[in-house]
């Protein structure tokens, strides 16, 4: 399951500093209350009964809380709970927990918390509770923690624009039986610190307004098995996602939208994500060769071992080595939900 392959390589993205600041009393005791942890994180995604994830979500919230008070547990990075996304900061100022419950193959909702770095170790929580049924315009509203627009966060991108810092947000979402989504949005902190989910961050010319391609949030939906990809790439300093038409001809219908072997992208300026229509013609200018190690190749196929290398090279840049702990065996094939194998990012 490619979701969980994904987590797992997140578990390592990891920008604060040393194990220094994990007091080893506290190592110890998060050590023990993790291991109690790992089996409620797999049942409450791989259970075959609706019943018994649901109980093993509500067990895995608690046990999360209770094992976040223990002082300085920001610095514990949690490693064998493979089915939980932690993301963390460049400035490494909180990290962010997020994973997914579904009731049946039409039903998904995530789960979430932000847990800031505190000075003292102590424990500053925000709990992000998904609303997105109630609301059919998710793009069009900025958001806080109490009615979050869920999604499991597989990216972060730092930005600073007049001293203040922007944290943009990769989110995945398996939405429902028919389609996926994709979303990107910009997370901000308030002057009460708390956090604040979208804004007027979207740059898109005119023409594109019609269409809705970005607002408060980016939203990519596209059929169940369309494998639509959305990442973000460190050396073009890009947002860059697959262009999607509908196989039917229906561009009211996102469940029939697939990728066409096309890329768009945005690019971070003066505070904003602005739109690039033809991601391949951006660095182009008159007179110059084109870009090194492109996305596709002569035939216009793309390069799909480039883009996983390159994605996974962009997720090791500037992590910091983490408490060190025993290798986790990847949980056995039979696991696999087939509903999310779409996570292939980029």
């Amino acid at each position: 399951m490619r979701i969980f392959i994904l987590l797992a390589i997140t578990a390592f993205t990891i920008s604060f500093s040393s194990s220094a600041q994990l007091p080893q009393a506290s190592f110890k005791e998060l050590k023990k209350m993790e291991d109690s942890m790992k089996l409620h994180s797999r049942n409450m995604i791989w259970d075959a009964d609706a019943s018994r994830r649901f109980n093993a979500d509500s067990i895995f919230i608690r046990s999360l809380v209770r094992s976040l008070r223990v002082p300085h547990s920001f610095h514990y990075p949690f490693d064998s709970l493979i089915t939980v996304s932690k993301l963390y900061p460049a400035d490494s100022s909180f990290r962010i927990f997020s994973w997914q419950f579904n009731k049946d193959d039409n039903y998904f909702r995530q789960r979430g918390a932000i847990q800031m770095r505190t000075a003292d170790g102590s424990l500053k929580l925000f709990p992000l509770l998904d609303m997105s049924e109630f609301t059919n315009k998710p793009e069009d509203s900025v958001r806080s923690a109490r009615n979050w627009i869920g999604a499991i966060y597989y990216g972060i991108v730092m930005k600073t624009h007049n001293n203040k810092n922007y944290y943009t947000l990769l989110g995945f979402d398996d939405n429902n039986l028919r389609s996926t989504k994709k979303w990107v949005e910009v997370l901000t902190f308030n002057d009460k610190g708390e956090p604040v989910f979208g804004g007027p961050y979207f740059n898109v010319p005119a023409q594109y307004e019609k269409e809705a391609l970005a607002k408060e949030r980016f939203v990519l939906e596209y059929k169940k098995d369309g494998r639509a990809r959305m990442n973000y790439d460190s050396e073009m300093d890009l947002i860059i996602f697959d262009h999607l038409i509908s196989e039917t001809n229906e561009n009211d219908k996102k469940y029939t939208f697939i990728p066409d072997g096309d890329y768009q992208g945005f690019k971070w300026n003066n505070g904003k994500w602005e739109y690039v229509d033809k991601v391949f013609d951006f660095k182009l200018k008159d007179g110059e060769a084109p870009m090194p190690a492109p996305l596709k190749d002569d035939k216009g196929n793309s390069n799909e071992q480039w883009l996983m290398q390159q994605s996974e090279t962009n997720q090791q840049k500037g992590k910091t080595k983490p408490v060190q702990q025993p290798a986790k065996k990847a949980p056995p094939k039979k696991e696999v939900n087939r509903r999310s194998q779409d996570i292939e990012e980029y």
